[in-house]
């Protein structure tokens, strides 16, 4: 298994530089990549013990492959194929599909990691590939966007370099662990790297931008796995530290509130979807311990909304009430809000389900009313017209490949967790539902509220980042 763990981590960066001298089988390559990735992923979810792999004697650097990370491993590879898919029949040169596969590589590196140096080399790669990948279009606006999104991460990993050098003063080694003895400045340094990284809570106020204007796939891929990458290491480190468990749950709840009332009164298609990303990952942190399938279900779904919304006559809900999709394209919108709604028969039930039970009290409360406004957030997608209108040229065979894959993903995974089927579990979620789609007859179809986006802005984003360090610090010597 070790060897087998090695050469799959290798096999993407070998092959995405393979594709340069082959180029007319770009796209089989990589997609073989990410299917090699699929088996990887689900040999992983059903081993009986995890895996760690020790990389350089006494400095802690280490690969840890447990079910948690097959979980985000799964993601990976199911996203990745429906990109892929999606792309298959567009103009797409080999420099596309090297950076998917490169991005894709490092995305796994990332879920496997079990050190701070380990996951920053992960972490400096992922962003570099996705800057390439954002500023493909080599258009004005996607360059502008790109060295936007690249200045924010390198900041933001600056600062978590500087605090995995006190973790290796503190400890000699650059293990997770040694957080635990690391002075209180190097948690709050690493925590807003990984906290901007992961767009999570205002530091993450990048990623609406950066996700919408990126070309269709790219919003995919990095709404889907790319921003999990950040969150990945604080739910590792919320797992085998006590002291930080409270923290994280904290800005998850804080990140689950922020993003779905922007999301409510947004009226761009990708900006609500992006919005609604920050809110899920703050799921996500919010119950470490079964992270993991939050993971899976909001990654297929993210993906598939964003494939969708790509392809709409029109970004503005407002122009979309007029303008009616083909019903076979608003079936899989539907399918998939249901799913990130909690409606049952998808997997997005069982893991809001399994979320909610894994919370403390003082989150319950909070998380029931969030899920209310999730609800109403994609009562949005779902309540738009509909009728037998001809598909187009738009929506080529793969692109229902892609759509097969990502929604029969959210049906297969909804076994993962049968336990939540009870009537009591049922019966909440349904009036979730309920209470967000009359929250959005009454409220959200009735109010026009333009949020102010003065934070988005680059120079209020770095600002913030400063702001963050000292609410941190407050919160860890508290």
């Amino acid at each position: 298994m070790s060897t087998i763990t090695i050469a799959w981590i290798a096999l993407p960066f070998f092959l995405g530089f393979v594709i340069y001298l082959l180029p007319q089988v770009d796209r089989y390559l990589a997609l073989g990549v990410a299917l090699v990735s699929l088996g990887y992923g689900l040999q992983v979810f059903f081993q009986e013990s995890p895996l760690t792999l020790g990389l350089l004697d006494n400095f802690g650097v280490t690969l840890v492959v447990d079910q948690l990370s097959g979980y985000f491993i799964l993601t990976n590879a199911l996203v990745t194929m429906a990109v892929i898919l999606y792309c298959w029949h567009s103009d797409k040169t080999a420099f596309f599909y090297t950076q998917i596969i490169i991005l894709h590589g490092s995305v796994n590196s990332a879920f496997v990691s079990g050190d701070f140096i380990s996951s920053y080399v992960a972490l400096e790669v992922i962003g570099i590939a996705a800057f390439l990948l954002i500023a493909y279009p080599r258009t004005n606006r996607s360059i502008w966007v790109a060295l936007r999104y690249l200045f924010v991460s390198n900041t933001a990993m600056l600062f978590y370099l500087v605090g995995v050098v006190l973790v290796y003063q503190a400890n000699h080694s650059f293990a997770f662990a040694g957080l635990g003895n690391a002075p209180k400045e190097a948690i709050a340094l690493i925590f807003l790297g990984l906290l901007t990284k992961g767009g999570i809570f205002v530091s993450g106020l990048w990623l609406p931008l950066t996700h919408s204007e990126s070309e269709t796939p790219v919003s995919a891929m990095l709404s889907g796995v790319v921003v999990k990458t950040g969150v990945f290491p604080l739910v590792r480190c919320a797992l085998m530290l006590e002291e930080i468990d409270p923290i994280i749950r904290i800005f998850g709840v804080a990140t689950i509130v922020l993003g779905v009332v922007c999301a409510i009164f947004e009226q761009d298609t990708k900006r609500t979807l992006a919005l609604s990303t920050i809110s899920q990952l703050g799921w996500i942190m919010a119950a470490p311990a079964v992270g993991g399938l939050y993971a899976l279900a909001h990654g297929l779904v993210k993906s598939s909304l964003f494939l969708i919304a790509g392809n709409l006559p029109s970004r503005n809900f407002q122009e979309l009430q007029d303008k009616p999709m083909n019903i076979r394209v608003w079936i899989v919108l539907v399918m998939a809000s249901l799913s990130i709604s909690g409606f049952p028969l998808f997997v997005g039930f069982g893991a809001k389900m399994l979320t909610l039970q894994n919370v403390s009290p003082w989150q319950e409360i909070i998380m029931n009313v969030a899920a209310v406004g999730t609800a109403m957030v994609f009562a949005k997608f779902i309540f738009l017209p509909h009728e037998k209108l001809e598909l187009g040229g738009k929506f080529k065979p793969t692109f229902w490949l892609a759509m097969i894959l990502l929604i029969g993903g959210l049906i297969t995974a909804n076994t993962l967790y049968l336990e939540a089927y009870t009537i009591a579990n049922i019966t909440k979620s349904l009036a979730i539902i309920a209470g967000g789609w009359l929250g959005y007859f009454l409220i959200v179809r009735r109010v026009a509220i333009k949020l102010p986006r003065v934070l988005e802005q680059l120079e209020h984003l770095i600002g913030v980042m400063s702001l963050m360090l000292l609410l941190l610090l407050g919160l860890i010597l508290a």
